[in-house]
C-alpha cells in the first residue's frame, strides 16, 4: 500500500471518523462519548505514522537494489585510493631516487634497499612454480549422506594448510588471488569467501608459488592439513587441482606498516 496524500486529506478524513463516531455514541452511554476521541485520536497517530514511514513508497519495497549500490560505491572508492596510493608510491621512490642521485651515502643505502626489495617482495617475480586451486562442492540440491553445508566449503584451515606447506617446501615467492603474500600476511575466512589484506574473495581460491615444483609437491603430499582436504574431496566432491609451470607472482602494494608486535623471550 502506498500513502501519498497529505495531511489535509488525513485531517478530512479523521473529522468524518470522530463526527459519526459520536453521533452513534449520543444514542447509547455517554461513557462511549468519552472514549471515542481517545480511539479516534490513537487511530489518527497509527495512520500518520504509517504514511511518514513509507515515505509515499511502497512498505515492502525490496531494498537489495540500493544495497548492491552501496557496495559497489564502496568498492568503486576503494579501488580508487588504491590507485592513488600506488600513484604516491610511485612519487615517493622517483624523489627518493633523485635525492640519493645526489649524495654518496643514501646513494649507496638506496642501492642496498633495492638489492633487497625482491626479497622482502616489493618487486614481482617469475620463474618455475606450483599453481594450487581449492574450491567448494558443487550444489547438488542434496547433501551427500553423513555431511553437513560446513563439509562443502572451503575453510580457513585448508588454505592455511597449502599456505604453510608451500613455504616449508621451500617457496621463493607466494601470492593469493594474484594477491602478494609476506611473513605479515594473515589468511583470514568469513563464511565461505576469503578476507586478505581487507578484501574479500570468492572461491575458487588459486595459490602460487615459485619454486622447484618436485620440492613444492612433495610438501603438500607431506602436509596433514592438505591430505584431510584431500580425503573431503573424494567424499563431498571438492575441488583440488595442482599444476607445475612458469609462473609470476605481483609485486606487494599495500601498507607495511605494523599494528602490533611483540619481543621474543
Amino acid at each position: 500500500m502506498e500513502y501519498t496524500s497529505g495531511a489535509a486529506s488525513w485531517q478530512k478524513v479523521l473529522r468524518r471518523l470522530v463526527a459519526g463516531l459520536l453521533r452513534r455514541g449520543r444514542r447509547r452511554r455517554p461513557g462511549w462519548s468519552i472514549g471515542v476521541p481517545l480511539i479516534a485520536a490513537a487511530a489518527g497517530l497509527l495512520f500518520t505514522t504509517t504514511a511518514t514511514t513509507a515515505g509515499g513508497t511502497a512498505l515492502r519495497e525490496d531494498r537489495r537494489p540500493q544495497l548492491t549500490e552501496l557496495i559497489e560505491d564502496r568498492r568503486e572508492r576503494v579501488a580508487a585510493n588504491e590507485e592513488r596510493a600506488a600513484t604516491l608510491r610511485r612519487e615517493v621512490e622517483s624523489r627518493t631516487t633523485d635525492l640519493a642521485d645526489s649524495d654518496t651515502p643514501i646513494k649507496e643505502q638506496q642501492e642496498r634497499a633495492t638489492e633487497n626489495l625482491a626479497v622482502a617482495g616489493f618487486t614481482a617475480l617469475t620463474g618455475p612454480g606450483l599453481t594450487v586451486e581449492l574450491n567448494d562442492a558443487p550444489q547438488l540440491g542434496k547433501l551427500p549422506e553423513g555431511a553437513s553445508n560446513d563439509d562443502l566449503v572451503v575453510h580457513q584451515g585448508d588454505v592455511q594448510a597449502v599456505v604453510n606447506a608451500l613455504w616449508a617446501g621451500g617457496a621463493e615467492a607466494m601470492s593469493i588471488m594474484n594477491v602478494r603474500v609476506l611473513a605479515t600476511s594473515a589468511v583470514r575466512c568469513v563464511g565461505n569467501t576469503l578476507l586478505l589484506h581487507g578484501r574479500v574473495y570468492s572461491p575458487p581460491f588459486k595459490i602460487v608459488a615459485i619454486g622447484d615444483p618436485g620440492a613444492l609437491r612433495a610438501a603438500l603430499a607431506a602436509s596433514e592439513g592438505v591430505r584431510w582436504f584431500r580425503n573431503a574431496v573424494e567424499n563431498y566432491q571438492l575441488g583440488y587441482s595442482e599444476h607445475a609451470s612458469t609462473v609470476t607472482v605481483p609485486a606487494f602494494e599495500d601498507s607495511t606498516t605494523l599494528r602490533s608486535a611483540t619481543v621474543p623471550e
